[in-house]
């Protein structure tokens, strides 16, 4: 009977769970999945009010850490949860400085107009923040459905003859990825943080994960091929981007940086050979399912409910004001300075190697996708090429790592990368996608 019971505590959350993660549901805008909705409620209930709460949130955050720093409160002290959050490293308090400076700024605008305006700061507080928010919100709550009832080990053992040999990962990271794919970037970054820092990926896994698997949802897929004007492409589309996509992931883990990383867990022990091995006598579904239930009967709602709470204070006022500083200051770049052209230069080669139309213009765009995907789409949708802009469409999609979002999310968790990995990362991405998307588009155009 007891097994009985820990079998339904197994199915009931991981169903739960995967019904809100992991299900595409139709709705106007095209697919999304119920936590998205959820997320949009919550948004158009509160309004205009979230970016004065976040504002605060991100204000709050920044008084709250250089109080800890300062006085080292003894509840903070004997706090785990409240030591990893506040008694942080002077280079992260600078940077939450900052996030609450542009906030605040930006919020009432004051100052230059370079940090405020609706393309730089605007665009965060109004626009990113305010859905992060209300991601953060259910994803931090409900995230535990599906990592402590026992979903994660059923689908680890099950696929991991399938994501180790291919990426050099666990099977479950497979959970990452198709949250990513269906939800949004945003949430499997959080799932994967939550993992690593829960000791189930090394530090190699988790920077593979994070880099390789938050990747852009179809929805935004959508946006991106319209802003281009190319709406009718969308399959072959987003097609080349899953190749593209599969290739980086299959390639980058064993070049550096990432092969380079530690393939040791947060505690510092190193992954053993043995430690995804079946037991004779078992399948690996079996195995899987016998863990995954063994893993149910171990939880409690209780501490599944702290966890969500945690799990929401963490993004709000750890992983929010690094967006804001970060994404912000990559906008500001980006818009007033022509940094991210100059970098560009020195792809035009390459993209007239690749026989690409309007190489210059197109070269424009490549890094400026580093501050944010959705720039090179709004800066290509004039060229007049639709192979060029199928190509710009595609490889802004394909790179991932874009500091107004994603890029600053990766440093604002305890994932174990760099603002330099990212760089790096972004680059080796951009020459990897290139020739494929290049060579997709000559059979379409």
């Amino acid at each position: 009977m007891r097994k009985f019971g820990s079998l339904l505590q197994f199915v009931i959350p991981s169903a739960i769970g995967i019904l809100l993660f992991m299900t595409p549901v139709s709705m106007e805008d095209g697919m999304t999945i119920p936590i998205a909705v959820l997320s949009a409620w919550l948004q158009d209930a509160l309004g205009d009010a979230i970016p004065s709460i976040v504002m605060v949130l991100i204000v709050l955050s920044a008084l709250l850490t250089v109080v800890v720093k300062l006085v080292r409160p003894t509840f903070v002290r004997h706090s785990a949860f409240l030591t990893a959050l506040f008694d942080i490293s002077p280079f992260w308090l600078i940077v939450r400085l900052a996030g609450a400076v542009f906030s605040v700024l930006t919020y009432f605008r004051l100052g230059s107009q370079a940090i405020w305006s609706d393309a730089t700061g605007g665009t965060l507080l109004f626009s990113l923040l305010p859905v992060l928010f209300a991601v953060f919100l259910f994803a931090g709550i409900l995230l535990p459905l599906l990592l402590n009832f026992g979903l994660l080990e059923f689908v680890g053992y099950s696929l991991t003859k399938v994501m180790r040999p291919l990426f050099l990962l666990p099977g479950r990271s497979s959970v990452d990825a198709l949250a990513s794919w269906l939800g949004d970037g945003t949430i499997g970054v959080l799932l994967t943080s939550k993992q690593y820092e829960e000791g189930f990926y090394t530090k190699k896994e988790a920077a593979i994960i994070g880099t390789m698997f938050s990747v852009v949802s179809i929805t935004f897929c959508l946006v991106v091929i319209g802003q281009v004007g190319l709406d009718q492409y969308f399959v072959p589309f987003y097609l080349t981007v899953v190749l593209a996509g599969i290739a980086c992931a299959i390639i980058m883990p064993r070049i550096p940086p990432l092969s380079r990383k530690p393939d040791t867990f947060v505690d510092g022990t190193p992954r053993r050979a043995d430690d995804e091995s079946i037991p004779s006598g078992y399948t690996s579904l079996s195995y899987g399912y016998e863990q995954a239930v063994k893993r149910a009967g171990q939880s409690k709602l209780s501490e599944t409910a702290i966890d969500g709470v945690k799990n929401v204070l963490d993004m709000w006022l750890g992983v929010i004001p690094i967006v804001m500083a970060i994404g912000t200051t990559a906008l500001v770049i980006a818009e007033s300075t022509p940094v991210f052209q100059w970098l560009g230069l020195p792809f035009i080669p390459l993209l007239e190697l690749l026989n690409i139309p309007f190489a210059k213009e197109a070269s424009e765009t490549i890094m400026i996708g580093f501050a944010d995907m959705f720039l090179p789409a709004i800066l290509g949708e004039s060229i007049q090429s639709e192979l060029t802009r199928f190509v710009v469409a595609a490889l802004s999609v394909s790179q991932l790592i874009y500091m107004s979002e994603v890029g600053g999310l990766l440093l604002g968790t305890k994932i174990p990368v760099s603002f330099k990995d990212l760089f790096l990362i972004f680059i080796i991405r951009t020459l990897i996608s290139l020739p494929i998307i290049a060579g997709i588009a000559h059979l379409y155009f």
